[in-house]
């Protein structure tokens, strides 16, 4: 099972103990992925639009809770009159009346996110997204998702208007919301254990790189050196150069501290640095 799946398996069984959470929830869940109808007979219907059996079986779960509807019953013409009434059309975005409550809107967000949300594995990747159908279902999805400070940017991919998040932190805040609270622990677990990989890896590529460098400095001040011992001699250098020289050719793999101590009497690492830079200098001249 996919990560989003789990998700939605998790949102599907968390019911609001409040009614009109549940409706709330119910309308996102009509107005993204519901349809009103009639069956052959004329009697009234309604249905979910979903391939997830958990996305409908939560719509109907709704339904029994807050109007009494029975799946595979036919409905009332008085209950359907209640249910559009107070959902109204599927074609228009929800009613800002129904979502005015802050608990209203994290149903509302958990109904939305059952009927057209997805997330990505974020073992790869950190993105989630709503795709809609309609531009100001879009919008008023923003909108809610932004009411609680989160970011949420709208991308048009073909004909379908994406609500989406990028951010790790983002899409945990999102979960809290929603109050999938399992999926968002294992989702933490998750970029600990990224961010701890991430940084382990940099700090041996910083390391590596340090160690890179180190050995090609310490081949081209050995290659000077030779250079200036057999063009030259190292003899005829002063004492504080030819000493280094004699130093660095005994230890070529030491760093410069090291190479310090090495000398009589110590130096610190910026003067053997110096002298190495000398040598170096002296043995270009000598090239030309």
């Amino acid at each position: 099972m996919s990560f989003s799946s789990e998700v939605k398996e998790e949102l599907a069984k968390h019911i609001s103990p409040a009614r009109h959470c549940q409706i709330a929830e119910l309308a996102a869940i009509m107005n993204l992925c519901g349809q009103y109808g009639r069956d052959g007979q004329g009697r009234y219907t309604i249905g979910f639009q979903t391939e997830n059996e958990s996305v409908a079986r939560k719509g109907f779960t709704l339904l029994k809770k807050t109007y009494n509807i029975d799946t595979g019953v036919a409905m009332s013409e008085e209950q359907m009159g209640d249910i559009f009434q107070k959902i109204g059309s599927l074609e228009e975005p929800v009613s800002s009346l129904l979502i005015k409550n802050s608990c209203c809107q994290r149903a509302f967000l958990r109904g939305a996110f059952l009927s057209i949300g997805s997330m990505s594995d974020p073992q790869k990747s950190y993105h989630l997204e709503f795709v809609c159908t309609d531009e100001e279902k879009a919008r008023q999805l923003q909108g809610v998702i932004q009411g609680f400070g989160i970011e949420a940017k709208i991308i048009l991919r073909k004909k379908y208007y994406v609500v989406y998040l990028k951010e790790g932190e983002s899409i945990v805040d999102l979960l809290n919301i929603c109050e999938a609270h399992v999926a968002l622990m294992k989702l933490e677990n998750l970029r600990i254990l990224k961010d701890m990989r991430n940084s382990i890896n940099r700090r041996v590529n910083c390391e590596t790189a340090n160690i890179t460098k180190t050995v090609n400095a310490s081949t081209r001040q050995i290659e000077d050196i030779e250079y200036i011992r057999d063009h030259y001699g190292l003899e005829k250098l002063s004492s504080n150069l030819r000493q280094m020289a004699e130093i660095r050719l005994e230890y070529p793999d030491a760093p410069l501290k090291e190479l310090g101590e090495y000398l009589e009497p110590p130096v610190g690492k910026s003067g053997v640095n110096h002298r190495l830079r000398k040598l170096s200098e002296f043995a270009d001249r000598l090239r030309l």
